[in-house]
């Protein structure tokens, strides 16, 4: 990894939630703490600390998100924390080892030869907007219920059972990011299908991570990923983004996004509890 785009990355994680959180240092990592009820973010290693997270930081950050009701949930980049993976999993954690993957703007394809289905980028001025953002975050929540590219059952019968009306402040918070540029939304859908595929961007200057691509199961292997990825991809760059990257699931999800122009260099690791098995 070339040392420029490391540090752009790792600046970038740490100033993601900084609008919305406060930070709190334990050792080595730093947990953000939202104050209201969006999503909730991860703790991390801190960008001035001087040594690795140990595995007293590990457990004194997992208390601490217990005590708040928090998920207890670790992020970071192993090429730049490596030691961080083994300190993990000897507390017990689960971590998924994701390809982390930076966009070849030069091999970035036209959205259109990629799918039939139409792409559009959700606006906050657009009478629809509270609808659209809903239906993103459904199609989302039915996608990722169904890991990997292959098809399924799960369809429009699942996504409008998911669909559920968003509050105001959050509503009001995605208006105010999208208008300035820190968030960009799309969905995949035509007229009579509705939402097939969805995804969201989340932007600090010039680094964009684009993120929570998904696809209904029963739409999969229409090309409509990977088009919602060019879409916002091409969206970014436009808007004078010039590093754009991604964490792919798995090598199959990776795969995707190679036909979209991401190039893997290196590996993003998400760590939790490891599920309890009966």
């Amino acid at each position: 990894m070339h040392k420029d785009t490391v540090d752009r990355l790792e600046r970038f994680y740490d100033a993601v939630p900084r609008d919305a959180a406060r930070a709190e240092e334990h050792g080595a990592l730093v947990l953000f703490v939202r104050d209201d009820a969006g999503w909730p973010f991860y703790a991390r290693p801190r960008l001035d600390a001087t040594g690795s997270p140990t595995l007293a930081d590990v457990a004194a950050v997992r208390e601490r998100q217990r005590e708040l009701g928090l998920p207890e949930a670790f992020e970071w980049v192993h090429e730049v924390t490596p030691d961080l993976l083994a300190v993990a999993r000897s507390a017990g954690l689960s971590v998924l080892e994701a390809p982390l993957m930076v966009l070849d703007p030069a091999a970035l394809p036209d959205p259109a030869t990629l799918t039939d289905v139409p792409v559009r980028l959700l606006d906050p001025a657009d009478p629809d907007f509270a609808l659209a953002v809903a239906a993103r975050r459904a199609v989302a929540a039915v996608g990722f219920a169904a890991p990997g590219t292959g098809r399924g059952p799960a369809g429009a019968a699942e996504r409008d059972a998911t669909l559920s009306e968003i509050d105001v402040a959050a509503l009001d918070e995605e208006r105010a990011r999208v208008a300035d540029g820190r968030r960009l939304s799309a969905l995949a859908g035509t007229p009579p299908e509705g939402a097939l595929a969805s995804g969201m961007a989340m932007r600090v200057g010039d680094v964009a991570e684009i993120a929570g691509v998904a696809t209904l199961p029963a739409a999969r292997r229409r090309g409509l990923g990977a088009a919602v990825t060019a879409t916002l991809a091409r969206a970014l760059l436009a808007a004078g983004t010039d590093l754009v990257f991604l964490s792919a699931g798995s090598e199959e999800i990776a795969r995707v996004y190679v036909r979209v122009g991401f190039r893997r260099i290196g590996t993003a690791c998400i760590a939790e509890p490891a599920p309890v098995v009966p």
